[in-house]
Formats: structure tokens, C-alpha cells, sequence
């Protein structure tokens, strides 16, 4: 399938009288620092003030979030609307949200994200030329310190996240799901909103959903946004065992969209866990978690070799980045995949 490309360097005037009217919702909690750069983008986007609204919605943060909306109001008019999620998921957010957006478009910011001065006004472009149902960019991802660098590394690498296009590519092309996506509000009147039973994987379960229903989706690095990744492994490794779990929640409700680099992961767990516990009745199978170590260390050196960081300390930490994004997502994923299985068989008997 072709498509006319959107070109980021082109002009996009949208006279007010004629641009759509867009609603950007940004489900947040705990985003405290974070949440004041992802507004102030908003505020400065090059669309037109009076056609877009901003939906924040608080999952009860803990933090100086809530202050730092109430802050950002008082400065720059944004968000326009403010609610508290009581429910604290995103999907229960982004939901939230829904109810209260009036715009043909809608658009699902990150909190821990800072949107392109032109991504509103590109993302709308984009849907108008395109024909597409959904849009959305590559993201670049940044860190602060070190261990936030070495970490944006990893996972801005194909070792990292395998063929993720939107991580790293720079060619427009047809998807199956992309980040912070914009879509044409009459998609939620067919299809409903965001799945609220599964945590961190609700807009992959929707985008799928999409596409199960002849819906087109978009990726152009027209649309560009910068995200910010962890900055410690103890919470990277939170946000990929998330990941893992709800990712095998998704692909057990649309298993058509499984592709080689989900199960990548999750099969290194099982050589390393399940070999080791095999060799401990039979000698002979510790071969298997041997030579599973020892390609898992090779491949992680090449990577980090490749991607040649200009800091030594970047360079010390991106192994153990590499390891924690792998090891918890693939950890994640058969947990998942174990309560799916679980799940199903009490339903089969009736529980």
C-alpha cells in the first residue's frame, strides 16, 4: 500500500477556521518534573491555541505533580481540564479522558514525554493526507545522568527492543500500533475505548484492536517527540516486567500479532530457569542454560561494542540495561502468559 509522505519540513497553516478541533489527553501519575516539560511543549505547539485542548488526567500521584499542573494552569492556560483517576491505571485515564473530549481528533500524550513544537499540527496533517485511521512517530529517547543515558541507549537500540520501528526508524511505513498515537474520534464510537484489564499494554490492545477491524495506522517521522527514560534499574526493570505482563495479556486476546522478537525474551528465561532446574536430576542438561549464558554474553557485548557510547561509565552500565530490559520483560511475559492460561482453564470448568 502507498502513501503520500508527510513531510516535516513542509508548512502546516491551519487557519482556526479550518483546523479540526484536537484533544490531547495525558493520563499521569507520579510524573513530578516530568509532567511540567510535557505541558510546556503543549503550550507551544505551532496548531492553533483555540482548537486544541488538554485533558490531564492524575491517578491519584504522591507527588508535586498535581502542584505542577496547577502551576502550568495558572502560567500557560494548560491543561484546560484537569480529573482525578481514583482507579490510578492508565487505561481507566485515557477512558476518563475520553468522556470528557470534545475534539474530531484525539491524541494520547505520555507524561513522560516532550512533544515536537509541530506534533499536534503534523499528527492532524498526517490523518487528512494519509487517510489513516491512527498516526503516531518515532520516539527519541533521552536520560539524565549516567544510568539515564546508558538506559535511553538500550532501549533505543534493535538489540534492545528488537523491530520496534517506532524506536528507531526513520521511514514512513504501515503498522500494526504506534506510541502517542492520534486517531479520528469516530474509531472509539466502533470500537469502544481502552481495555481497562490490561495495565501498560492498553494502547498496543486498542491499536490491534484497530487493525482487526480494517483500520489503518501510520508510522511518519513527521511526528516527532522526545521520551524520557528511567534514570535507575530498579525502575527500569518495573516498567519492562509491566511491560512483559501486559504485552502477553494483549497477544493472548490477539494472537495473530505475535511476532518472533516477543518471544525472545521470554525463551532466555526458560533456557536459563528451566535448564538450570532440568541439570540438577540430569547432568547432560546443563548444557542448555550453559550455551544460553554464553550467546546471551556474547550478543550483549557485540551490542554494546556497536553502539560505542562517548562515555566509559555509559559503557559500563549499558550490559546490565541490556540484561534488565531482557530479563524482566521476558520474566513479565510468562507470568503473564501462566494467569492467562490460568484464567482460561477456570473458566473451562466453570469457576
Amino acid at each position: 500500500m502507498t502513501t503520500t509522505t508527510i513531510d516535516a519540513a513542509t508548512e502546516t497553516p491551519f487557519a482556526p477556521e479550518y483546523a479540526p478541533f484536537v484533544s490531547v489527553i495525558v493520563p499521569v501519575r507520579n510524573e513530578g518534573g516530568f509532567v511540567t516539560r510535557c505541558l510546556q511543549a503543549l503550550a507551544l505547539q505551532s496548531y492553533p491555541r483555540e482548537r486544541f485542548e488538554v485533558i490531564v488526567i492524575d491517578g491519584e500521584s504522591t507527588d508535586e505533580t498535581a502542584s505542577e499542573v496547577r502551576q502550568l494552569s495558572l502560567a500557560y492556560g494548560i491543561p484546560d481540564v484537569f480529573r482525578v483517576n481514583t482507579r490510578r491505571t492508565t487505561a481507566t485515564g485515557l477512558n476518563m479522558g475520553l468522556m470528557q473530549a470534545g475534539g474530531e481528533i484525539v491524541i494520547r500524550v505520555d507524561g513522560h514525554t516532550r512533544v515536537d513544537e509541530s506534533f499536534i499540527a503534523a499528527s492532524v496533517k498526517a490523518l487528512i493526507e494519509s487517510g489513516a485511521d491512527a498516526v503516531g512517530g518515532p520516539i527519541r529517547t533521552r536520560g539524565f545522568g549516567v544510568k539515564g543515558r546508558a538506559i535511553a541507549l538500550a532501549m533505543a537500540s534493535p538489540f534492545g527492543v528488537g523491530d520496534a520501528a517506532f524506536r528507531h526508524s526513520d521511514r514512513e511505513q504501515w503498522t500494526d500500533s504506534v506510541p502517542f498515537a492520534a486517531y479520528r474520534r469516530e474509531v472509539f464510537g466502533e470500537l469502544g475505548g481502552f481495555t481497562e484489564d490490561i495495565d501498560h499494554g492498553e494502547d498496543d490492545e486498542f491499536n490491534y484492536r484497530l487493525r482487526d477491524a480494517g483500520g489503518l495506522i501510520l508510522l511518519t517521522p513527521a511526528i516527532g517527540s522526545v521520551y524520557f527514560a528511567r534514570d535507575t534499574i530498579k525502575a527500569l526493570w518495573h516498567q519492562y516486567w509491566g511491560y512483559g505482563l501486559a504485552k502477553a495479556l494483549v497477544l493472548g486476546r490477539h494472537p495473530q500479532r505475535l511476532r518472533p522478537r516477543h518471544l525472545v525474551p521470554s525463551t532466555l528465561v526458560l533456557a536459563l530457569t528451566a535448564g538450570s532446574v532440568l541439570s540438577l536430576r540430569r547432568r547432560r542438561f546443563a548444557i542448555v542454560p550453559l550455551l544460553a549464558a554464553i550467546s546471551y554474553a556474547v550478543a550483549n557485548a557485540i551490542a554494546t561494542v556497536r553502539l560505542r557510547p562517548g562515555n566509559k561509565e555509559e559503557s559500563r552500565y549499558l550490559p546490565l540495561c541490556f540484561a534488565t530490559m531482557h530479563f524482566a520483560a521476558g520474566t513479565g511475559m510468562l507470568v503473564g502468559f501462566a494467569r492467562t492460561i490460568g484464567k482460561r482453564m477456570r473458566s473451562a470448568r466453570g469457576e
